[in-house]
Parts: structure tokens; C-alpha cells; sequence
């Protein structure tokens, strides 16, 4: 599991990341909202721990930045703000949860268990990337809003990228877990399957979300020239 924690205080984020690394997570921990900003948006996290005050950008940007996106995945504020109109504000854009400085650390991981246990439950129907969103269950897929027809394989083929966002996916890979089958360098049916995706997710849409990685694969993640 994979924590972004934005936090500007330096003995808080020393304290903060020492301990959730401890605890077994991954922790990437930036100290400035803009920073925040770019690493919520293109990078892979299954929790952010987010303070409100925060040089560059506050907190309530960077969640409604988030949300807007598209992206889903918990965001727990670690904040001084406990004015309960504070608290509302930031439920109402979409936190999870709200824990109040001076705070114990056996509370803060409790509620960070808790909360990546409901977004593992919340992914198994719904998987979503930037404002492109996969659901599982009734086998659709929309970005911003708009409906896309995939067929089986490309169906297949994109939940492939969207579990596995911002990784690197060689053609060996794909062909091993989407056609069940050996890859060989002779054919092009990985290159041919992945431009039609593309087209049908990426065309009309920014940023583009399906990137070729020259000599290596392909991965899903926004495009250096749209990404914040």
C-alpha cells in the first residue's frame, strides 16, 4: 500500500512518515501544497493524509483538484482547523475522514486501516484513473461523463492498465495476461490492440492517458504536457 502524506511541519512529517513506514506502508512525504498537487495527480496512491494550511496551495485545493480529476482514492485531513464548519467543508469535498491535531498515532494508523479496507472494497466494482472510470460489474467504461464501447480485449486490456496505473507494462506482459499467449517480436497484434485503445480513451480527452515507453511497453498515466 502506497501513502502520500502532505505535511509542511517537519517534526509532524518526520514523525508521520518514520511511523507509517514502520507500519509496512509506502510513504511518499512532500512539505508544499503545489508539490502535493503534482504527486496526487500523477502518481498512484491508495490513501493521502492531507493538512489544510500549507505554503503554495491549502488543502482544500489540492482534494477539489483530486475529486475533480476524477480520482477516488481515500483522503484523510491531519489538521489544527477543528472548527466544525472546517470539518464540513472538508466532507463535503469529498474527504473520508477528518483527525484533529494534537492527535496518537495508534489512532491516526487505525483510521488509515480502516480506510484503505473501504477502498479496497469501493475498487472491486470500480476502478478510475484522472476523469476515465472502468466499472467492473456492468462492464462499462466513461471518461468525463461519456460513454465508450470497448470490445472484450480492449475491454480486458485497460483494466489491465488501470490496476496497475503508472507502471511500465512491457509487450510480453500484455500478452501474457490479456491473449493468454507467448509473445512474439514478429507481430504487431500488442501495438495494433493498444493504438485502438488509444484512440477510443485518448482522443478528444486531456490529458492523454496511454503512453508508449519506446524499447520498454506502455503505461497509463497523464502525459507530461497536460499533467499538473
Amino acid at each position: 500500500m502506497k501513502i502520500l502524506l502532505v505535511e509542511d511541519d517537519q517534526k509532524t512529517g518526520e514523525y508521520l512518515n518514520r511511523g507509517l513506514s514502520e507500519a509496512g506502508y509506502i510513504t511518499d512525504w512532500v512539505a508544499d501544497g503545489l508539490t502535493g498537487q503534482h504527486h496526487a495527480l500523477s502518481e498512484h496512491y491508495d490513501l493521502i493524509i492531507l493538512d489544510v494550511m500549507l505554503p503554495g496551495l491549502d488543502g482544500w485545493s489540492i482534494l477539489k483538484a483530486i475529486r475533480g480529476q476524477g480520482f477516488s482514492m481515500p483522503v484523510l485531513f491531519l489538521t489544527a482547523k477543528d472548527q466544525i464548519e472546517d470539518r464540513v467543508k472538508g466532507l463535503e469535498l469529498g474527504a473520508d475522514d477528518y483527525l484533529i491535531k494534537p492527535f496518537a498515532f495508534a489512532e491516526l494508523l487505525a483510521r488509515v486501516k480502516s480506510l484503505l479496507r473501504r477502498g479496497q472494497q469501493r475498487d472491486e466494482d470500480i476502478l478510475t484513473f484522472s476523469d476515465l472510470e472502468l466499472d467492473l460489474r456492468r462492464r462499462r467504461v466513461n471518461r468525463a461523463g461519456q460513454r465508450i464501447d470497448l470490445t472484450a480485449k480492449e475491454f480486458a486490456l485497460l483494466e489491465l492498465f488501470m490496476r496497475r496505473p503508472c507502471e511500465i507494462l512491457p509487450r510480453l506482459l500484455i500478452a501474457s495476461l490479456v491473449w493468454d499467449m507467448n509473445f512474439d517480436s514478429e507481430t504487431n497484434v500488442i501495438d495494433v490492440a493498444v493504438k485502438r485503445l488509444r484512440q477510443k480513451i485518448d482522443q478528444g480527452h486531456r490529458p492523454r492517458l496511454i503512453q508508449t515507453v519506446r524499447g520498454m511497453g506502455y503505461v497509463l498515466e497523464m502525459d507530461d504536457e497536460t499533467a499538473l
